[in-house]
């Protein structure tokens, strides 16, 4: 896959309108009214900008070739017409999780958390495409953009709050919870 830069810029412009902004732990990012996306290498900032996250699509890191099958399988595209909801959850874990090996990762990640099996429970009514900033040297390690339906909403809700409830969460030290609609554009 190649890899692909992606710019959330939060303010007053975008096609996405922020419901809310909540801060799960750690620091808090700034309000803003609208989410624009912005793909690609562009130093471009809407007027009014008030913060930029940045992040790559990669290769799967912690996933086998059964469980990457299975999420190709069942997982569909970002861009539904019915999916009008969004989340951005940027993460960004502790030192102590990036002094760990891969492999112990990968234990803590779906061996003890389940973290794929679970999120494959939520497919396909919940689209979703990860973003690495760790290497960019931003101030998140991930961003996680999801879609998905009005109706969905609920299930939505569940699968976070069972992935917080995990062993992996606990390496988690800044998480902010960005919710959105699709909406016209300024």
């Amino acid at each position: 896959m190649k890899n692909r830069l992606f710019n959330f810029v939060g303010g007053n412009t975008g096609d996405w309108r922020v419901v809310r902004i909540e801060t799960v732990v750690g620091t808090p990012l700034a309000e803003v009214a609208r989410v624009e996306i912005i793909e690609g290498e562009n130093d471009f900032a809407p007027e009014n900008s008030v913060w930029r996250l940045r992040g790559v699509t990669s290769y799967e890191r912690y996933v086998t070739r059964a469980e990457k099958d299975s999420l190709i399988a069942v997982q569909e595209g970002l861009n539904r017409p019915a999916a009008t909801c969004a989340a951005l959850i940027p993460i960004r874990k502790s030192a102590a999780w990036w002094e760990l090996a891969q492999d112990d990762r990968r234990a803590i990640l779906e061996t003890n958390s389940k973290h794929i099996a679970t999120g494959l429970k939520y497919l396909p009514a919940i689209a979703r495409r990860l973003h690495h900033s760790r290497d960019l040297g931003e101030e998140f390690d991930f961003l996680t953009w999801f879609e998905y339906a009005p109706e969905d909403a609920g299930a939505f809700d569940e699968l976070v709050g069972t992935l917080r409830g995990t062993e992996e969460w606990n390496y988690v030290e800044r998480e902010v919870d960005i919710r959105l609609v699709r909406a016209e554009r300024l």
